[in-house]
């Protein structure tokens, strides 16, 4: 029995109505109608229910889903998608730089940049989808707590993995002993994606040519939530930015944030332009607050790209670009509060699950990316704990140690240590284009290019 995943309208119904209270609708009167009608909640963590629906309840999920789109939100004027209109809201939009913009880094600062973001998400591959006392449980039992290493399966009790198993796709070739090279990730293929963006339509990209990228060069069985959707969409004949929002409960989730590094690299000291690269890229999946965690992190990633700014500079720069009244700009603002709160990381983690985890999903990019704040705050940019903090703190593990390790990496002032990237070997394997076994030199130098483009 196939029960794909992130697609089938009786599993998206459970997640869309828990969208749609938190973006403003009331959808308490269609929840009640599906639950009368013997409709599931959401799968928990997994992307299908593992029964298949009556054909009654496949049609009605369908029909409900339209009609939620229909609901009205009482955040719409403060949480737009449009980008002017996001304009309008940021008063402290980043204006561009008077002189001449600066010149491109050196590659080497951006081979730290992809191999921070492969080390990010290699040490956050093992323990994606557990929950936070299972990741803490996990590192302690071998005396890797608070976490400074990548995790090992050597001297876990045998109970405990019972408990809580590593994941089941990641841990072949993401524990410490298994890693040979940094294996293929959605994390690491979509700034591949980017990059070939840029070679083939420059910076003036539409959200068009993103599209016709996809199709032409991601597989769709390396999609996930929001991505898949869209790429569903794409293929039924929508095209953007309704693919965004059509039957798609997985618009403000982390999927835009994780493909936002290129822009920002390739953009250094100009947060504007990579805040619009970087929506007009997330637009073809995300809407409003998953659209502005992409931009927030092109924007971070733009200011730190220059060598000039500390990390504390480059998230305020970040703001800027998310309207303030926003879910997402509120929820950075109190990481940021409790990371110079608090001096015990562990106090911060707790708090930030204790305000999201009853109401949002481990992948919602709200909680993530109050986190990657929170994280690289609390450890001044340093780049192990930066990526040590993230991924000590659950949720989406690898992509939020992803984002961390790609930032902290181009604000360090050396070489990464030795014990993070050479288990890399210079390689890094993927199913997109003729990138397979490229090495994060070359990677560098091709990033280079393009930001020396004008």
């Amino acid at each position: 029995m196939l029960r794909l995943t992130w697609v089938q309208p009786e599993d998206l119904l459970g997640h869309e109505l828990r969208q749609a209270a938190q973006d403003g609708r009331e959808p308490s009167a269609i929840a009640a109608r599906w639950r009368a009608a013997g409709g599931a909640e959401a799968p928990e963590r997994a992307g299908a229910s593992a029964q298949p629906p009556t054909r009654y309840l496949r049609l009605l999920a369908e029909d409900l889903l339209d009609e939620l789109a229909d609901l009205p939100s009482r955040l719409a004027d403060q949480e737009p998608t449009d980008l002017a209109r996001i304009k309008t809201l940021c008063s402290n939009w980043p204006t561009p730089q008077a002189t001449s913009p600066p010149l491109p880094p050196r590659p080497a600062r951006f081979q730290a940049a992809w191999l921070g973001r492969a080390v990010g998400c290699l040490l956050g591959k093992p323990v994606e989808k557990l929950p936070l006392d299972g990741i803490r449980q996990l590192a302690r039992s071998t005396g890797n707590w608070p976490l400074n290493s990548y995790f090992t399966a050597r001297g876990v009790p045998a109970e405990l993995l019972a408990t809580h198993p590593w994941n089941r796709r990641s841990a072949p070739t993401s524990l410490a002993e298994n890693i040979d090279g940094m294996p293929e990730d959605d994390d690491l293929n979509y700034p591949l994606l980017n990059l070939l963006l840029l070679q083939r339509h420059g910076k003036d990209f539409t959200t068009a040519d993103v599209a016709k990228l996809w199709l032409d060069e991601l597989p769709a069985g390396r999609t996930f939530t929001a991505e898949r959707i869209a790429y569903r969409n794409l293929l039924t004949g929508l095209e953007p930015p309704r693919t965004a929002r059509h039957h798609n409960p997985f618009r403000e989730w982390i999927g835009a944030l994780i493909r936002a590094d290129v822009h920002g690299w390739t953009n250094p000291g100009n947060p504007a332009a990579a805040a619009e690269q970087a929506h007009r890229d997330a637009t073809l999946t995300h809407t409003a607050n998953g659209v502005y965690a992409a931009m927030f992190t092109a924007a971070t990633i733009a200011t730190a790209t220059t060598g000039t700014h500390d990390i504390h500079t480059c998230l305020r720069t970040g703001l800027t670009v998310v309207p303030p009244g926003s879910r997402l700009a509120r929820a950075i603002r109190h990481a940021l509060q409790l990371a110079r709160k608090h001096r015990d990381f562990d106090e911060v983690v707790d708090e930030l699950h204790a305000t999201y985890s009853p109401t949002h999903h481990w992948v919602h990019a709200i909680p993530n990316t109050a986190l990657i704040a929170a994280a690289l705050t609390h450890a001044d940019g340093d780049f192990t704990g930066s990526i040590c903090r993230a991924v000590s703190g659950g949720w989406d593990t690898d992509s939020n140690g992803a984002t961390v390790g790609s930032i902290a990496a181009l604000l360090s002032d050396s070489a990464l240590p030795d014990r993070w990237t050479t288990p890399l070997k210079n390689r890094l394997a993927t199913s997109v284009g003729d990138f397979n076994g490229i090495g994060f030199d070359t990677l560098a130098r091709l990033t280079h290019q393009e930001t020396a483009r004008p």
